[in-house]
């Protein structure tokens, strides 16, 4: 065991079977929508049961495409949670509407349906509940609020692929799912994202949308002789390279979610004691949601409790860390008003939060440095 070797919070698992991969793809066609995107946007389908995907540079593309798509702009208002990465809330704006941006509940960290309900408005068009952790929010009541307001609801599924609510895959549940291959993710090509859409008509809007305003993607299927101008646009398409990467990357989902799942059962496992003794919190285990692993967090008493387990794991070179600056409270959403709150979980979680290291490289070796890291970082 090399105690002098940092532990990092996240490495991607790449092999020989990458190469490999992008070799075949330098061979052939390497722009947008070629054939390995093709691939892998049927695969993603049969793997999410949606009908159409698409995938996109990333999945902050991912997002503003799937509000455009379905309509959201200038005038509307997208209720989103505080706790989240700011590309949730950057899509908003993006797509010309208004974030607004509401408190999280204890069980799942994703958004709390009482608090969609005190800031709905007229101007409300659509909800973006975030599946922080792989763990599905709690969504039957957000269904219930967009059926009863005609509201969309889009998925922020960037850390969901392979979790899932009552049996059925996070990102599929909704209007529209966006997920991230960013090189953190548990399936990566180091920046990428695809979009899953149910509504035909709403997936040919998005599929103009990212091929530049153009019906490109129909003429590459011959369904037309030639392609022109007929929409706005940006470019959103993924290289054929990177997409050979995530074809690689399918290929190992099912190990690489086997050994997150070993990781993350000897945290809970050999943590579990020490966790009761100090009062930490660990991620819930929940029936009707299966769980991707793609972080393992623990939740400390309070705000020197976290500084305190962050240094330590710091001083033993364990890459622990926190998570999110609450939109609300960073210097751009203070912009935005506050219309949205109080937010006392939300604040409470991220002074509290700490993630522990997971990714398929760490070794037994790793995770036994990581646990006794954490469980002499209180004293």
């Amino acid at each position: 065991m090399n105690e002098d070797r940092p532990i990092a919070l996240s490495r991607p698992w790449f092999d020989d079977s990458e190469t490999q991969h992008l070799v075949r793809a330098l061979g052939g066609k390497t722009a947008g929508d070629g054939p390995f995107c093709r691939r892998v946007e049927e695969r993603l389908g049969t793997q999410l049961g949606s009908p159409r995907v698409l995938l996109t540079t990333s999945c902050t593309h991912a997002l503003e495409l799937a509000l455009m798509a379905l309509g959201v702009g200038a005038g509307h208002e997208v209720i989103v949670p505080s706790f989240t990465f700011v590309s949730t809330a950057n899509a908003v704006l993006r797509a010309g509407a208004r974030p607004v941006l509401v408190d999280i509940e204890e069980r799942t960290l994703g958004l709390d349906p009482e608090q969609v309900e005190r800031h709905l408005t007229p101007r409300t068009r659509a909800l973006l509940p975030v599946h922080y952790a792989g763990i599905a929010c709690d969504m039957p009541p957000l269904f219930e609020i967009a059926r009863r307001k005609g509201l969309k609801i889009v998925e922020d599924a960037a850390q969901g692929l392979g979790a899932t609510l009552d049996g059925q895959a996070l990102g599929a549940l909704g209007d529209a799912g966006c997920f991230s291959f960013h090189e953190t993710k548990n399936v990566t090509c180091g920046e990428g994202g695809a979009l899953a859409v149910r509504d035909p008509e709403v997936a040919q809007r998005a599929e103009i949308i990212r091929e530049k305003g153009t019906n490109r993607s129909a003429f590459l299927r011959g369904e037309v002789d030639k392609y022109t101008w007929i929409a706005e646009g940006s470019s959103y398409v993924l290289s054929d390279l990177l997409a050979a990467v995530l074809d690689a990357q399918l290929d190992k989902q099912d190990e690489i979610a086997r050994r997150r799942a070993r990781i993350a059962a000897r945290y809970r496992s050999e943590l579990a004691a020490w966790a009761k003794a100090h009062g930490v919190r660990l991620p819930p285990v929940l029936p009707d949601r299966t769980v991707n692993d793609h972080i393992f967090y623990l939740l400390l008493p309070d705000a020197a409790a976290q500084a305190t387990c962050l240094a330590a794991l710091k001083a033993r070179g364990v890459g622990a860390t926190f998570h999110y600056v609450p939109l609300h409270s960073a210097p751009f959403g203070q912009g935005l008003g506050q219309g949205g709150g109080p937010y006392p979980v939300t604040e409470r979680i991220a002074s509290t939060l700490v993630r522990l290291p997971l990714h398929p490289l760490l070794d037994d070796a790793d995770v036994s440095r990581v646990v006794g890291a954490v469980s002499a970082s209180l004293g």
